[in-house]
């Protein structure tokens, strides 16, 4: 009973700060996309070749002023990153998913032949298997065309989930979907593009033109995160409802649907 409890507050607590982090984290990718998308049409005619976009916003009593420049003159005393955020809603959730499912008991159906803990080794190396692929097509030729891209994204995620579906729980399957699309997107901060951002940095510290194609490796991925954080959030909340997300016959179909819902709710979103 004393374990039945403090699982439950581990749960709880987990939970509540994976959210609370979560939502500081996709606020700002929004925030910033949305700002890529402003700035460059509300330029000042005399603000120079060098300015990129300016944008005046109001919030909470105060007016900001934001410019972006093609390549920093000066660099400030404190450059804000702006990526802790991710850090932590990863770290939380997969705490989260520790406490809930691998020492949960959550992974299998009761009449499984497969051990808890062996579906917890694949599920844990699905996230990173998961990240892999997404990072090689993206770097492939077929990456280079998005709508491409996107196609067979969309097909290898379904895919996944009907080869996860056999063999773990349907939550359990559909969890993972979610928990996959949170671990690519903490690595595309991680490893994309904040490494860019770093260059880019050094880059004009050094007085030499940065080179933009890491901005545009960069942006790309912050696209995708965008397009990935809502489908994200469905599948968080979809163990709410079992009879009509993973407990359906068709849930594979419901999961599409709902991918594709969020991609379009993501595009209108953006701008």
């Amino acid at each position: 009973m004393d374990w039945f409890k403090t699982h439950e507050w581990l749960n709880l607590l987990f939970r509540w700060f994976h959210i609370v982090v979560g939502i500081t984290w996709i606020g700002q990718v929004y925030l910033f996309n949305w700002m890529e998308k402003t700035l460059p049409k509300e330029i000042d005619p005399n603000a120079g070749e060098n300015v990129a976009g300016q944008l005046w916003m109001v919030h909470g009593g105060g007016f900001y002023f934001v410019e972006k420049q093609k390549i920093p003159k000066l660099m400030p005393r404190s450059l804000h990153w702006f990526k802790w955020e991710s850090a932590l809603t990863w770290i939380s959730g997969l705490l989260l998913l520790i406490i809930v499912y691998y020492m949960g008991g959550l992974m299998v159906e009761a009449d499984s032949e497969l051990a808890e803990s062996t579906a917890s080794y694949i599920g844990a190396g699905v996230l990173f298997l998961g990240y892999a692929i997404y990072h090689f097509l993206w770097s492939s030729p077929l990456g280079k065309n998005e709508i491409v891209g996107a196609i067979l994204s969309f097909i290898l995620t379904l895919a996944l989930f009907i080869a996860l579906d056999t063999i773990f729980s349907s939550r359990a399957a559909m969890m993972h979907i979610g928990a996959t699309f949170g671990t690519i997107m903490t690595a595309n901060v991680w490893m994309t593009i904040l490494p860019a951002q770093r260059q880019m940095i050094a880059s004009a510290e050094m007085g030499e033109p940065p080179d933009m194609s890491l901005a545009s490796k960069a942006r790309q991925c912050s696209k995708h995160n965008t397009y990935m954080s809502i489908p994200l959030i469905f599948i968080m909340i979809s163990n709410h409802f079992p009879t009509v997300t993973y407990g359906n016959d068709y849930n594979w179909l419901i999961l599409g649907v709902l991918i594709l819902a969020g991609w379009l709710a993501a595009k209108w979103m953006r701008g």
